[in-house]
């Protein structure tokens, strides 16, 4: 999973992982797609307190994007969240994906602004 995040999100922006930002997920909720033990897609769900998780560092391997695989990657994080009782999803969107999370119900929240070297916008959907 590191590795599959590692090349999608930090290397084309000539970043990696530093080993503090690794150890502290340690409290989070890991969620991977898998087929024949190779990953194709994850996430992270981070408590983030008051009923609110936020969703980190969602990707999938580029040969299949926009194949539905987010979605339900996105849809199964939903569903986790709900179980560990959040009302709230948070995110922080690159610009480029806004409109992916948008046609799931997410809504921009805020102005833009920079995270990582790139543009950002916050967004949220509420659970129940």
């Amino acid at each position: 999973m590191v590795e599959l995040r590692r090349e999608i999100l930090r290397i084309p922006l000539d970043l990696d992982f530093t080993e503090e930002e690794l150890l502290n997920e340690k409290h989070d909720v890991l969620l991977g797609v898998f087929e024949a033990n190779e990953i194709l897609a994850c996430c992270i769900l981070s408590d983030v307190g008051n009923g609110f998780m936020k969703l980190r560092q969602m990707a999938v391997i580029p040969e299949l994007q926009h194949k539905g695989i987010g979605r339900l990657l996105l849809q199964f994080a939903e569903k986790t969240a709900r179980e560990e009782e959040k009302n709230v999803i948070i995110l922080h969107a690159r610009t480029t994906a806004h409109i992916f999370y948008e046609k799931q119900g997410y809504r921009a929240v805020g102005e833009c602004f920079e995270e990582v070297g790139i543009p950002h916008i916050r967004m949220e959907k509420k659970l129940k």
